[in-house]
C-alpha cells in the first residue's frame, strides 16, 4: 500500500479518517461473510472452530511482522474482533435452525 506524504497535521488526520472509515467497511464486510459461513454449519461447535482461529491468528500475527507491525496488537483485535463475531455467528446459526 502505497500512503501519501502528508505536509499538515490536519492533512495525516484526513487520511487517518479516510482509513478509518475503509477499515470499518472491511469489517462489516467480514462479519456478513461470518453470518454467511453459519448456513454450512451443523452445531454450534463447528461454529467455535478453534482450529480455524488458530489458522487466523497465526496468518495475522505474520502478516503484522511482514508490515513491521505489533503481532500482539493484531492479536489483540482479532481476538476481540473473533469472539464478537463468534457470536454473532451462533446467533445466526440458532436463527437459521429453528423448527
Amino acid at each position: 500500500m502505497e500512503l501519501k506524504t502528508c505536509h499538515t497535521l490536519q492533512e495525516v488526520r484526513t487520511e487517518i479518517d479516510k482509513l478509518d472509515d475503509q477499515i470499518v467497511e472491511l469489517i462489516g464486510a467480514r462479519n456478513s461473510y461470518i453470518k454467511q459461513a453459519a448456513k454450512f454449519k451443523n452445531t454450534v461447535e463447528e461454529v467455535k472452530d478453534p482450529k480455524r482461529i488458530d489458522e487466523v491468528m497465526t496468518k495475522i500475527r505474520h502478516k503484522a511482522l511482514t508490515l513491521g507491525m505489533s503481532p500482539n496488537l493484531l492479536e489483540e483485535i482479532y481476538t476481540i474482533m473473533i469472539n464478537e463475531m463468534v457470536e454473532s455467528e451462533i446467533s445466526e446459526f440458532r436463527n437459521a435452525n429453528v423448527f
